[in-house]
């Protein structure tokens, strides 16, 4: 990955750009609390806003998109299909409803949410056949495991473009990110901040003394020199103002691996393997 500032891209695998750093809007509020967050992003550079179906704010961030003085196609754009709307024609029909909610004509990335066995590969049909249709500009998948990806790739005729996957130093995945790399699936971060429990890391607290930034710089940075986009979230201006803050410095091989051996493979949200929604 070339980091070069806020307004900086990766290539996914059919040559569409998707910014490597953008706004997750998951648990912010539909109406006043999710627009506003878009439009701090907005203004401090962000081009790229995460959403989902489940998230119940697809309203607010059609609307933040549409009141904004950014174009729609200069906005990279997410959303995901719920598991409950999983099947080929159910999937059709809830990209429908969410570009009705979002207001908008296409999607510039589109997501199964979470691998529902024996669903997950006729959903991947319908991202398919709306690919085909131009609906969306790319199509992907998140908590898909290895053997989810490689199982959906049996039958699959595209690769999926995206893995969105939970990514901080206590679950880095390695393998994960090797095999996604090998296969052209860009691999991107949820939760890249542990849900605040970054804080508490002793060794993330030293690196962000020695390099005077703040915890979540420190870890989002890594986040981008490993390769993997990164979507954090916030509603507070300035944290979305403080979390772009990072492309003033680099942290060196050294101390990227020192992060990396954080790993605990340790959760923060469900396993792919095992959820039950």
């Amino acid at each position: 990955m070339n980091i070069n500032g806020i307004d900086g891209a990766v290539s996914l695998n059919n040559g569409v750009k998707m910014p490597y750093f953008g706004l997750g809007v998951f648990l912010a509020k539909d109406g006043n609390e999710v627009e506003n967050a878009i439009a701090h992003a907005l203004e401090a550079g962000y081009r790229h806003i995460d959403t989902a179906a489940i998230y119940k704010n697809e309203e607010g961030v059609g609307k933040a998109i549409k009141n904004g003085n950014i174009k729609r196609e200069d906005v990279f754009i997410t959303s995901k299909v719920w598991n409950t709307d999983q099947g080929y024609e159910t999937t059709i029909k809830a990209f429908e409803e969410s570009l009705k909610r979002l207001r908008m004509d296409y999607l510039d990335l589109y997501l199964i949410h979470w691998a529902v066995k024996e669903k997950y590969k006729d959903t991947w049909k319908a991202l398919e056949e709306l690919y085909r249709q131009g609906k969306v500009r790319a199509i992907g998948v998140s908590n898909f495991m290895q053997h989810h990806l490689e199982d959906l790739l049996t039958e699959a005729e595209q690769v999926p473009m995206v893995n969105q996957m939970e990514f901080h130093p206590r679950l880095v995945q390695q393998n994960l990110l090797d095999f996604c790399k090998d296969h052209g699936i860009q691999y991107e971060a949820w939760s890249p901040l542990m849900r605040g429990e970054i804080f508490d890391v002793e060794a993330l607290k030293t690196l962000a003394e020695q390099h005077q930034k703040t915890i979540p710089q420190i870890v989002l940075r890594w986040n981008l020199q490993k390769g993997v986009v990164t979507i954090p979230k916030s509603v507070k201006k300035e944290r979305i103002v403080s979390n772009a803050a990072i492309f003033d410095f680099t942290l060196t091989p050294e101390e990227v691996a020192k992060i990396d051996a954080l790993d605990q493979g340790r959760r923060i949200g469900p396993d792919p393997d095992n959820f039950s929604f």
